[in-house]
C-alpha cells in the first residue's frame, strides 16, 4: 500500500482503518504500560496483575471487536442464502421511488441483468421472511461481539485473576522471608529498573456495528465489574472511549479541514487518493470533467464509463456488474453523490482559478494529508495518554488509591 493510500485509508473516519491505527497501533499498547505504571505505586504484584488484566482486556477485545463483525457477517450471509436469499439486495430498495426500488429495478434491469433480477424477484414476493433475516444478522453480528467483549472476556479475565491471586498469597510468606535474607546479605549495586517499562511497550457501515457493539461492550463491563467504583470507572472509561473513537476524530477533521481552507486558502474536502490522481487533474486542466446536474442514477446508467461514474463507483459505493451494467441490487445514496460531485465542481473550479492547477493540488495534498495525520496523532493522543490519566486522578479522588478498583482489597 502506498503512502497515499494509507494515509487515505486513515483518514475515512467510516472505515476501520483509523480504529485499527489508534486501537491496536498506539492506543492499547501506551494505555497497557501507563496501567502497570500507576499501580506500580500501589505495589509490584498489583502492577503485574494489573498489567496482565488490561492486555488481555485491551487486545481481546481488539481482536473481537475489529474482527468479530466481518466474521458474523460472512456467516449471516451463508445462512441467508441457504434460505434462498441474496444477501446482496440492498433493503433500502423496498422503499420504492420514481428512480430506484424493487419493482423499478425488476422492469428496469430484466433484460441486462436477469440473474440478479431474480434475486430481486425473491425478495419482492417474500419481503417479510427477507426483512427478519437482516434483522436476525443485525442482532447476531452485533450481539455475540458483545457477549464475547463484555461478559465473557471480563469474567474469564477475573477468574484467571482470582486464581493467579490465591497462589501469590500462598507463597507470599515465603517470598517475605527471601526478600528478608536478601536484604541482610546485600553488598550494594543498582537494583533493576521497571521505569522503561512503557517505552518496551510503545515500540512493540461494519463502523457503525461497531459503535453499536461499543454500547453493549459498556453495559457489560459495567454489569460484570466486581464492584462498585469499579462500575463507575469502566462506565465513565467506556463511555469517553465511545465518544473519542466515534465523534471526536469527525470533528476534529472538519475543523482542521475548515481551518486549512480559511489560512492556506485551498479547498482540501477531497480523498488524498483523488488529490493525486493525475488523470483527475488532467481532467480539470483539459476542461473534459463532465459533472452532471441532477438525475444521477439516469447519468451512471448511460454513461458507465465516464470519468464521473469511475469516481462515484470508487467514493461513492456504487457498484457495476462485469458486463458494465450498474448492479440492481445496490441502493444508489443520491444526496451522497450530490455531496460528493458538488465538492469535486467545487475543487475543480478553485484548481482553474489558481496559478497553477497542479500546483494547487499538490499543496492540497500536502495540508489534507498533514490533516489526517494530525487527527489520528490527537484523537489517539486523547484515547492513550488523556483519558486514562484523568481516570487515574478521578480514581484516586473517589478511591483514595492507585491501584484498580477490582483488583484493590
Amino acid at each position: 500500500m502506498s503512502l497515499i493510500n494509507l494515509i487515505s485509508a486513515i483518514g475515512n473516519n467510516s472505515s476501520i482503518y483509523p480504529l485499527i491505527v489508534r486501537d491496536c497501533g498506539i492506543e492499547n499498547p501506551v494505555k497497557i504500560g501507563m496501567t502497570y505504571s500507576q499501580n506500580l505505586k500501589d505495589s509490584k504484584q498489583m502492577a503485574n496483575n494489573a498489567f496482565r488484566e488490561r492486555t488481555i482486556d485491551e487486545y481481546g477485545s481488539s481482536i473481537v471487536w475489529l474482527g468479530g463483525i466481518p466474521v458474523m457477517n460472512s456467516v449471516c450471509d451463508w445462512m441467508i442464502k441457504k434460505f434462498g436469499f441474496d444477501p446482496s439486495v440492498n433493503i433500502s430498495l423496498l422503499k420504492e421511488n420514481d428512480s430506484q426500488g424493487l419493482k423499478y429495478n425488476i422492469e428496469k434491469f430484466k433484460n441486462t441483468a436477469p440473474e440478479e433480477v431474480k434475486s430481486l424477484e425473491k425478495v419482492l414476493n417474500n419481503k417479510s421472511k427477507y426483512q427478519k433475516l437482516l434483522a436476525g444478522k443485525f442482532v447476531l453480528s452485533t450481539a455475540i461481539p458483545v457477549l464475547l467483549m463484555g461478559y465473557l472476556l471480563p469474567k474469564s479475565n477475573f477468574a484467571l485473576t482470582a486464581k493467579l491471586k490465591k497462589k501469590q498469597e500462598a507463597v507470599k510468606p515465603i517470598l517475605e522471608e527471601t526478600q528478608k535474607a536478601e536484604k541482610k546479605y546485600e553488598m550494594g549495586g543498582e537494583q533493576p529498573s521497571f521505569k522503561g517499562f512503557s517505552a518496551c511497550l510503545a515500540n512493540m457501515s461494519t463502523v457503525n456495528k461497531m459503535a453499536v457493539t461499543d454500547g453493549g461492550l459498556t453495559v457489560g463491563r459495567v454489569y460484570t465489574a466486581r464492584n462498585k467504583y469499579e462500575k463507575l470507572e469502566n462506565g465513565f472509561k467506556m463511555t469517553m472511549m465511545m465518544f473519542l473513537n466515534f465523534v471526536a476524530p469527525i470533528w476534529i477533521a472538519k475543523g482542521f479541514d475548515s481551518l486549512s481552507g480559511r489560512l492556506f486558502n485551498t479547498n482540501v474536502n477531497l480523498d488524498p487518493k483523488l488529490l493525486a490522481n493525475k488523470s483527475f487533474i488532467d481532467s480539470i486542466k483539459n476542461g473534459t470533467l463532465d459533472i452532471p446536474e441532477g438525475n444521477y442514477i439516469e447519468y451512471l446508467d448511460k454513461n458507465p464509463n465516464s470519468q464521473v461514474s469511475k469516481l462515484c463507483e470508487k467514493y461513492c459505493g456504487v457498484k457495476y456488474l462485469k458486463n458494465g451494467i450498474r448492479d440492481p441490487r445496490e441502493y444508489v445514496d443520491e444526496k451522497g453523490i450530490e455531496k460528493f460531485l458538488q465538492e469535486v465542481k467545487k475543487f475543480s473550479q478553485e484548481a482553474k482559478a489558481s496559478d497553477n492547477i497542479e500546483k494547487y493540488a499538490k499543496k492540497a495534498l500536502k495540508v489534507k494529508s498533514a490533516n489526517i495525520l494530525a487527527n489520528v496523532g490527537i484523537s489517539s493522543l486523547l484515547l492513550a495518554v488523556a483519558l486514562p490519566k484523568v481516570t487515574f486522578i478521578l480514581r484516586k479522588k473517589v478511591t483514595g488509591s492507585d491501584a484498580e478498583p477490582g483488583l484493590a482489597k
